[in-house]
């Protein structure tokens, strides 16, 4: 079975940190380009210091004109493009749904799924030059399950699995796959602070959140980011080939959110 992504041209939107850094490292250890960007100044230099072969622009994937100007420098960098990583995303706020401000449901909303649209339609036309690639869209297991207080997060990642579905359908014949990620409980500091979040509103510990999110997986595990760059890697390789308009959990059987 090929794994092998070398010669891809690659690119990974919130590239420079957590699983973003995971999947451009991963392609680049199997034989990829990879471009990224991030809007994180210190996380793009640390990752120019760790990962000197990926190239880089600052961009925020919620602004048109950024996602324009990212495409452009991937084109200069790269020559082309076979693949699209639509990692970026944000966690969104913590509340029930009368006490989210409309501001934080908006900006969650353009990052989670716009920036997702903007980018997506900019790559398009580069893979179909290529003669055909892959689009891999990061959604959550709250794109599964109801998500109590995380209103719209679990929004925009169920939408996400219907942008990817549908996409899938309008550019099977031009030979681009567009698959989805489900990860489920990711270990780092985003879904430390997420665990806060929630144990603040509910009253209790984070262990306790944690304990919680846990029972409700089958193999009473958490996931890495390698093991999310893993999936993207084999969903962009030979070995995915005939693996277009799915939505694919790397959860360790998650059964419900809290």
């Amino acid at each position: 079975m090929e794994y092998s992504a070398k010669g891809l041209r690659v690119v990974v939107t919130a590239g420079a940190a957590g699983i973003g850094r995971a999947i451009a490292r991963t392609f680049v250890e199997h034989g990829a380009r990879v471009h990224i960007c991030d809007v994180d100044d210190a996380a793009l230099k640390e990752s120019a210091s760790v990962l000197p072969q990926v190239t880089q622009t600052r961009a925020d994937v919620a602004n048109v004109a950024d996602v324009e100007r990212l495409f452009r420098e991937a084109k200069q960098r790269l020559g082309g493009l076979e693949v699209l990583v639509n990692n970026a995303g944000i966690a969104g706020p913590t509340a029930k749904v009368e006490d989210i401000r409309t501001e934080d449901w908006d900006r969650c909303i353009a990052v989670d799924l716009n920036g997702m649209f903007y980018c997506t339609r900019q790559a398009m036309p580069l893979i179909k030059a290529a003669g055909g690639g892959s689009i891999i869209n990061l959604s959550s297991i709250a794109g599964r399950f109801g998500f109590a207080m995380r209103t719209p997060y679990s929004a925009a990642k169920w939408a996400v699995v219907g942008f990817t579905q549908s996409l899938a359908v309008e550019a099977g014949p031009d030979k681009v796959r567009v698959n989805c990620i489900q990860p489920g409980i990711v270990e780092g500091e985003r879904v430390e602070r997420i665990i806060a979040a929630k144990a603040e509103q509910l009253g209790v510990s984070s262990e306790e959140i944690l304990k919680r999110m846990v029972e409700g997986i089958s193999l009473k595990t958490t996931v890495t980011a390698q093991d999310i760059a893993n999936t993207a890697l084999f969903l962009a390789s030979d070995a995915g080939r005939h693996i277009s308009g799915q939505a694919i959990s790397v959860c360790g059987g998650a059964r419900y959110l809290v």
